[in-house]
């Protein structure tokens, strides 16, 4: 993403934490009879410590170069989470670079792909950095068919979560587990967001899917959390599942998930 991208991005992210801020939490009163929801521009400002020019002009995008202590201080008062925080912080240029010149990777590597095949019963995939899945153990098919199925341009892990219909039925919690999905990507692929593939892939789902326009427009940010996943499936009925990330040293670009049994 170019600086004004990353700009516009961070504008847009402030405005809607701001206007989703409940006002009792700060000992504000509601706006008119029914509005207790949305801090006004000015609000923020004094709360942060700044000017209410320039708190107007970051969330308007304007290349005015904030300050780590500053973006610290708005964060503090629209209390975003550790992982809001970070988002915050790499669309203003403070967190690590966005790797460049890197060859896209459509597949995964002999050496992971042995790897993800050696886990026996436990299904697993690895994800590129637009979370297209470049290979997967024989468990995963057997919990989800279609990742075999489906062609190349369609194997990405947001794109069959908002559009496979067979995903809907293999997930009880389908809601929030979109969701959170959702969330994840947007933490994860944030100084990406101009990459054409990243691009490309939310225009198609906009297009798409109507549950992920009004999700991607709340702007929800989560960082990874290893957790209990349920899915009801059509031979095996409920499977209970721990859901865990790991990220190979040898290529950092790549992620693998592994579902391991629950006792």
């Amino acid at each position: 993403m170019d600086a004004e991208g990353a700009r516009a991005e961070l504008g847009r992210f402030l405005r809607t934490r701001r206007e989703q801020a409940a006002r009792a939490d700060y000992g504000l009163p509601p706006v008119g009879r029914s509005r207790d929801r949305g801090l006004r521009r000015e609000e923020v400002a004094y709360l942060s410590g700044v000017s209410v020019t320039w708190y107007t002009w970051l969330e308007q995008g304007r290349p005015i170069n904030p300050s780590r202590s500053v973006l610290d201080a708005v964060a503090r008062t629209l209390r975003l989470s550790a992982s809001e925080h970070e988002y915050l912080l790499s669309l203003a240029g403070f967190g690590l670079p966005a790797p460049v010149g890197t060859r896209p990777v459509e597949d995964a590597p002999p050496h992971l792909q042995r790897l993800l095949d050696a886990l026996g019963d436990n299904p697993a995939f690895a994800l590129t950095p637009d979370w297209g899945i470049a290979g997967w153990n024989a468990a995963y098919t057997r919990l989800y068919p279609n990742v075999a199925r489906v062609p190349r341009e369609d194997r990405n892990l947001l794109w069959l979560v908002y559009t496979d219909p067979a995903v809907r039925e293999l997930l009880p919690d389908w809601e929030e587990t979109s969701a959170r999905f959702l969330a994840e990507f947007r933490a994860e692929t944030g100084t990406r967001a101009g990459d054409p593939a990243v691009r490309a892939l939310v225009e198609r789902l906009r297009s798409s899917s109507p549950e992920f326009r009004e999700a991607w427009d709340r702007y929800d940010i989560l960082g990874f959390a290893s957790r209990e996943r349920r899915f009801r499936h059509p031979r095996d009925g409920e499977v209970r599942l721990e859901h865990h990330q790991l990220a190979p040293t040898d290529h950092p670009d790549l992620r693998v998930v592994v579902y391991t049994r629950l006792p």
